[in-house]
């Protein structure tokens, strides 16, 4: 008998998975990282119940010393510098998978899974096996998940693969899990009370107020501190014009930020820091690739382009989804080629 482990949040999703891996006739090991400072969180004791209902074992690993040095780190660093970030990419990379595939190998288990809207699928095009977007594109997680090692990719299981979440919810119903109707996350998890709240916590005096401009420097009011605030944003400025504005650049040096038309959010090129990419760059080079700037995005087609040591993605057409900090993630052919931040 095959070993998995799966990756169990405490969720509908994750739970479902479980008992699907174990009807397919899997060992199944339940695994639930704690990032939280109390021992028991409401997760941890339904991830439990799960496995324990399923017969499977159950492990708690507690990662808060890495999830407060790695994500929120990240976290605030990229608002201090005016950014945009995305900490579940980073985290799902750095440290969920990289925990998953450690006590995998220490249980000796061939595969890791987890309650992910994804599949992996073998690429003819590319000759290996890719992330492949399965569902509509923006349920689909493929998104979140493009960070991952090819060598990771060979041993993830998705079980969620061919099913939708309304079907998830019913099978929960069917075979008695109390999950069935638990509300999905929303959110930043480590920032329940909003991602504004949690910033005026941790960096609090850091926090002050500054400037509104316009793109010629004039004073048009007063902000809260430049960290609360994102690139493309227009409701919640507290500022009343004779015109919608949207924010178009945030100055973290100068605590100014610049308000002005929506069609100054428009570029048709931007340039990848961090990035990685699952096939090799000259394969792809050439392609007409679809870009999401954003997990909440369609796409855009466009090119990658090399120049010296930078890489850029050129749209075919402009567009405003493209924020500083955000992750853009490649498709082709629906499968997952790579991607980057956005510098």
């Amino acid at each position: 008998m095959k070993k998995v482990v799966i990756g169990m949040s405490g969720g509908v999703d994750s739970s479902v998975s479980a008992y699907l891996l174990k009807e397919q006739g899997y060992e199944v090991i339940g695994v639930t990282l704690n990032q939280h400072l109390e021992e028991n969180s409401k997760d941890i004791e339904d991830a439990k119940k799960v496995c324990d209902r399923l017969g499977i074992i159950h492990e708690v690993v507690n990662i808060r010393k890495d999830f407060e040095n790695i994500v929120i780190k990240y976290f605030l660093d990229g608002y201090k510098s005016g950014k945009t970030p995305s900490p579940c990419v980073i985290c799902d990379d750095e440290i969920k998978f990289k925990i998953l595939f450690e006590v995998a190998n220490k249980y000796k288990a061939e595969y890791v899974a987890t309650g992910h809207y994804t599949s992996v699928e073998y690429s003819e095009t590319f000759s290996k096996y890719l992330l492949k977007s399965v569902h509509s594109i923006i349920k689909d997680q493929s998104y979140m998940l493009y960070r991952l090692a090819p060598e990771k990719l060979e041993r993830l299981i998705f079980p969620l693969k061919p099913y939708s979440k309304q079907e998830i919810r019913e099978i929960a119903l069917k075979i008695g899990l109390e999950v069935h109707d638990k509300k999905d996350s929303q959110g930043v998890c480590f920032a329940k009370e909003g991602y504004k709240e949690f910033l005026k916590e941790n960096l609090k005096d850091e926090i002050v107020k500054g400037n509104y401009i316009d793109k010629e420097g004039n004073i048009l009011g007063e902000h809260e501190g430049y960290q609360l605030y994102t690139i493309g944003q227009r409701r919640g400025l507290g500022i009343n014009l004779s015109k919608i504005v949207f924010i178009t650049e945030i100055r973290a040096k100068t605590n100014e930020i610049v308000l002005g038309e929506f069609s100054e959010l428009f570029t048709n090129e931007i340039e990848l820091i961090n990035y990685k990419f699952a096939v090799e760059f000259e394969k792809i080079k050439d392609l007409n690739l679809l870009a999401r700037p954003r997990f909440s995005s369609t796409g855009f087609y466009g090119k990658l382009i090399k120049n010296s040591d930078k890489i850029y993605f050129k749209y075919n057409e402009e567009n405003a989804h493209n924020a500083k900090g955000q992750h853009v993630v490649f498709f082709y052919d629906n499968f997952v080629v790579g991607g980057g931040e956005i510098k």
